[in-house]
This record gives structure tokens, sequence and C-alpha cells, in this order.
């Protein structure tokens, strides 16, 4: 049996509906019994450890996906990180539990050249997100090693909210660039994200890895501008380019902080966002998945953005 963390999350929603489809029985875990599932499911707090005990039992591989992408302080990034997930990692340990740990690219911070990194370039995280994540890593390892950890890049596709913003200000005619210059980043669609993850779970031949780091990416490499321009084709749009200097893009980032604290709703804008988007190159290299896990991620750009954009316009998100 599977265990999913995260799985009311824009991955774990589509990881759970493929291990669904796919006939394997498949546990969630939830913090609230506020819907219906396909499945089983299992309310627990991973930041108490509550009902932790009885979301393990039986279980045979976890792929934990829930944590904290927004936060209104560095404590909440540690709670919904780095807390959460050395709880979890306590419950399984001493278990044979096969643990798929999934933390972010940001946790390895930027590259330093057009040159994607791989997964023993040393780690530098440069920002509060990051630097929660790396921790989590770390101590997931110390306390259950054989841990597998996945760093997944920018991830977009159907429900996606994040890179939706990107899209949707295409859209509506504007490209927004932070800074000046060129900006490159490594991306995959969140089907063959779902489909690595899986892999990553179970290994090629069903011997699955140990202890190993893996980036899961698509190995073209994209440039903000041309990720506008590739959605601004399928949309038929003709966006203008706007640039906004670094130090508005922080002023910005400091008005959205302090709305967060006015209302106690974290955002996506923040200074600690700014800080990774400032950055000229976030490539990674994903060659060892493909060797040691048989995985590649097989949609291009164009088509990934063609479906997703699809899905958008029939939910409403977006007219074009």
């Amino acid at each position: 049996m599977f265990l999913v963390t995260g799985a009311t999350g824009f991955i774990g929603g589509h990881l759970v509906e493929k291990l669904h489809t796919s006939g394997v029985s498949v546990r969630v875990l939830v913090r609230r019994a506020d819907r219906d599932w396909p499945c089983a499911a299992v309310c627990c707090d991973l930041a108490t450890g509550v009902g932790l005990e009885e979301a393990v039992e039986g279980v045979e591989t976890v792929i934990h996906l829930a944590g904290a992408t927004k936060a209104l302080s560095p404590e909440g990034y540690y709670r919904g990180n780095v807390l959460a997930a050395a709880n979890l990692a306590r419950a399984l340990a001493g278990r044979p539990v096969r643990l798929v740990h999934v933390s972010s690219q940001a946790a390895a911070g930027p590259s330093p050249d057009a040159t994607p990194v791989d997964e023993d370039a040393p780690p530098h995280p440069v920002s509060q997100y990051g630097r929660s994540k790396l921790e989590s890593e770390r101590i997931v390892r110390e306390i259950k090693p054989d841990t597998v950890i996945v760093r997944p890049p920018a991830v977009y596709g159907p429900r996606d909210t994040g890179i939706f913003r990107i899209l949707k200000s295409v859209a509506r005619g504007w490209s927004l660039q932070i800074g000046g210059g060129e900006r490159w980043f490594s991306a995959v669609y969140v089907h063959d994200l779902v489909d690595g993850l899986i892999r990553a779970a179970s290994g090629p031949g069903g011997t699955p890895p140990d202890g190993r780091t893996y980036f899961m990416a698509h190995p073209q490499p994209n440039s903000w501008s041309g990720f506008a321009a590739a959605a601004a084709r399928i949309m038929r749009a003709k966006p203008r380019s706007l640039r906004v200097p670094l130090p508005a893009a922080y002023a910005v980032g400091y008005c959205a902080e302090i709305w967060a604290q006015a209302t106690r709703r974290a955002g996506i804008v923040s200074r600690d966002k700014i800080d990774e988007a400032r950055c000229r190159y976030w490539l990674c290299d994903s060659s060892r998945a493909q060797a040691e896990l048989g995985w590649q991620a097989a949609t291009p750009l164009a088509d990934g953005l063609a479906e997703t954009l699809a899905w958008y316009k029939e939910a409403g998100w977006i007219r074009y």
C-alpha cells in the first residue's frame, strides 16, 4: 500500500489519481475529512504527529509531498517542511517502509552559470523556503538513511496555481520579468514528475534505490521570455514585455508581506520569492535519474503547455 501526504495539493492530486487508476492500493493523509476520496483517507497533523501511527500502519511505501511553499515567517516554513518531515521519518524509523521525500530544487539553490548542477553540487539555498527544504532533507536522512529524495524544479500542468499566474498575465497581454537580462530555468510537466516519483519508489525492475537524491526535470532548459512566447503562441496572444526593476519588485514583495500579516494569510509574493526569482540560472541535470531509475521527462514544453492551457480554458481560469 502507498501512503501519500500532500494529496490535496497540485502534485499530490495527480499522483493519487495515477496510483488509483493503475490499481494500486492508496491511502491519503489529510488534515481534515472535508471531501470524499476514491481511496482510504486518514486525518493526521504532521506538525504535531497526531494520527501518524494510524496513517503509517500497514503501508509499504510513503511519498511525502506535504509541505509549506509559502509562510508568514521562517518558523512557518520550519513547521511545515522540517518538523513535519521529521515526525513522519520518526514514525517510519525501524519499519520496512520505502520513503520518498519530495524536496525542491530550491534546496540546492541556483546554478552559478548556464551549466546545470547535479546532485553532488554543494547546496546553497537563497531563500527561507529553500533552506527549510534543505534542512528537511538533512533530518530525514539522519533519521531514515535509506530515504530517497527527489528535487523537482518548476512544475507545471493542469490545476497548478503557481506558474498559472504567469500564464494568466500573458493571456491578459503582459509578459512580466524581474530585473534586467534573460533568466533560465529547468521545468517538468506534472505527469512526467508523477511517473518519476513512482519510479523512485519502486525502482527499475522493482528494485528501489537506497539513500539517493535525484533531480527530475526535462533536459531542455527554458528561458522565461521563451516560456511566455510559447504560451502566447498557443493562446494567439501578443503580450507586451514589462521588466520590473529589482527595487520595485522587493517593494511589492514587502507590501505583500504586510498584507499577509494583516490578513494572517500567507501569499506567494514575498521578498523571499524575489530572492529566488532574481537568480539568472535555475538549471539542474537529471541524468542520474535516467541512468539509475530509467526515467526521463518525455513531455516537451510546447505539448505540456498546450495541455495545461487547454485545461485552464475549460475550467474557466483563462480566456483566450
